[in-house]
């Protein structure tokens, strides 16, 4: 069947459609005819003489099997955008809906190539552009897919000049002269023999790129292409441990896989000598590796500056010059501090100390004992402050600071005892007047009045014991139970029978323990409520709870 049209058939549609077909196939029937009046052969199949719905014309067809007649002239290469073109002059005033920036009608603000103005064409009417012509191209399935269409050959004139100044380039590298205006002079030769060529056009700037590949050109034997990089990979013997096989620890030393190094050392607590492999920093700062970058780095200077050095081709010559230029630099060198000595002086202060004797390295033998005392040699000077030692003022014979009083914790002279700093020293007078003045002193004084009998010389001093203890006590730091503890035996015995009781009464009443007070007078009221027997009946008496043997009962007994 021809027909390409689907549409829904009666039954009757049908059977007759199937009985033409078979006439035409027998050769009954005439066949059916196409668009351009050519028969259709009844023998093909459906699915080929039936078009797609897209290109379904309604009448029988082969057309969609037939390759379409392609028009040549929008397959032209020539056939592309003129770009730049403008149409016409540019008009003098701004005109309403035109680009607010350079004023031309065939784009908006938002798609104006040109550079942002800091006042548009709109509100100066000033410089306005030329209308840009919109064309149309049409091009058909080849040319929108052809990469060079539309390419100017004039843009290859950049890459022929470029190439052409290298092959100039290595020419004057395998020129003998190392002569500068020689070289210019060759690389300026093109120019007269070249013409120019209208298919590539000229370049007003072939002067000026010619003198810039010429000084850039190197001197003989030596070519430093910076945009040349030589590669040389860091292959090992494959006996060998790998670098980053040495330690598995991933917090060692950085391996970079693609460069294949490690440049700190992997093992850390061996020494760089005993290492199988000590990073590749020890390695490139290790004997004579500092020397060679220094010499190396002198003949890429020297090249530079227009001497013909080369390590690789005369290393012989290279060290030489560089051993004489070292030389000449350390007379400049000298040359320069005499000048600078003998025009602003200065040079006794340059005359340093050796560096033992800076540090406090000598070798004078002093032997000492246990208790730091100067057995054999010489002791060594203590060093002296800045600030004035062993000052006295005021009438003073010692220095501030020479004395503590532990009473009031302050600082003072031990000449006088007086705490005031920069006061006048009143000698001994000043002692027992700060004695007298003292709070002991003043406590004492009250408990010794408030008796009414005069007491005899060895009861003022036992009395006078017992309440200075009871002071020291009271105004020392030492805690109770602390340091070497006198106990009386009749005290204990009391404070024994005393913690029992306690203990009696705790049971009925537990606050019994908090209300018991010292009530024997004025020195013992400031003291500490525990004293010493006190705390060791406590000791005594309690009952450990961690003691294995503290329910232990002997029922034999």
């Amino acid at each position: 069947m021809a027909s390409s049209s689907i549409q829904k058939l009666s039954r009757e549609e049908f059977r007759r459609q199937k009985d033409l077909d078979a006439a035409r196939k027998a050769g009954t029937a005439p066949a059916a005819l196409d668009e351009e009046g050519r028969p259709i052969n009844p023998h093909i199949p459906q699915y080929i003489s039936q078009a797609p719905w897209y290109l379904d014309s309604g009448a029988p067809s082969l057309s969609h099997q037939r390759r379409p007649e392609l028009d040549d002239n929008k397959d032209k290469l020539d056939n592309w955008y003129d770009r730049g073109a403008r149409a016409g002059p540019a008009a003098k005033k701004y005109r309403k809906g035109a680009c607010e920036n350079c004023g031309a009608m065939t784009h908006k603000k938002v798609d104006c190539l040109e550079r942002p103005r800091k006042k548009g064409a709109k509100w100066t009417n000033k410089d306005i552009q030329a209308d840009e012509v919109i064309q149309d191209v049409a091009a058909g399935y080849a040319a929108k897919r052809d990469r060079w269409n539309g390419y100017d050959a004039t843009e290859y004139k950049k890459v022929y000049d470029e190439y052409a100044a290298k092959l100039r380039e290595e020419e004057i590298d395998n020129r003998t002269t190392t002569d500068l205006a020689a070289v210019r002079r060759l690389a300026k030769t093109s120019k007269a023999e070249k013409a120019a060529d209208p298919d590539f056009g000229s370049s007003e700037d072939e002067d000026e790129d010619e003198d810039k590949y010429a000084d850039a050109a190197d001197a003989v034997g030596q070519h430093l292409d910076a945009k040349t990089r030589i590669t040389v990979r860091n292959l090992r013997i494959r006996e060998d441990t790998a670098k980053y096989l040495i330690n598995l620890d991933p917090e060692s030393a950085y391996y970079d896989p693609k460069t294949r190094s490690m440049r700190d050392a992997p093992e850390t607590n061996v020494a760089p000598e005993d290492a199988k492999f000590s990073g590749d920093n020890f390695y490139r700062y290790s004997g004579e590796a500092e020397e060679v970058q220094k010499l190396q780095l002198f003949a890429w200077q020297a090249a530079a500056r227009g001497n013909d050095v080369h390590l690789t081709s005369n290393p012989t010559a290279g060290e030489l010059l560089h051993h004489e230029f070292k030389q000449k630099k350390e007379e400049l060198k000298g040359a320069t501090k005499t000048s600078i000595l003998a025009k602003y002086g200065g040079a006794e202060y340059l005359d340093a100390a050796p560096k033992e004797l800076r540090q406090g390295q000598t070798e004078n033998y002093v032997e000492y004992s246990r208790s730091g005392q100067v057995i054999k040699g010489k002791e060594r000077a203590k060093a002296r402050s800045k600030y004035p030692e062993d000052v006295y003022i005021n009438n003073h014979t010692a220095v501030w600071g020479s004395w503590y009083d532990k009473s009031t914790s302050e600082w003072g002279y031990s000449c006088c005892h007086s705490t005031l700093h920069i006061s006048y020293c009143a000698g001994l007078a000043g002692i027992e007047a700060t004695e007298a003045s003292s709070a002991r002193q003043l406590l004492g004084g009250t408990s010794s009045a408030s008796k009414d009998e005069p007491s005899s010389s060895a009861t003022q001093e036992e009395a006078s014991k017992k309440t200075n203890d009871k002071i020291e006590q009271n105004f020392s730091k030492q805690r109770v139970g602390e340091g070497e503890v006198v106990l009386d035996r009749e005290k204990l015995d009391r404070a024994l029978k005393d913690e029992k009781k306690r203990k009696v009464r705790a049971a009925y009443d537990d606050d019994e323990r908090h209300s018991k007070k010292s009530k024997s007078g004025t020195v013992e009221s400031s003291t500490h409520d525990v004293t010493e027997e006190q705390l060791e009946a406590y000791r005594m008496t309690r009952r450990m709870a961690d003691d294995p043997m503290a329910n232990y009962v002997d029922k034999e007994d």
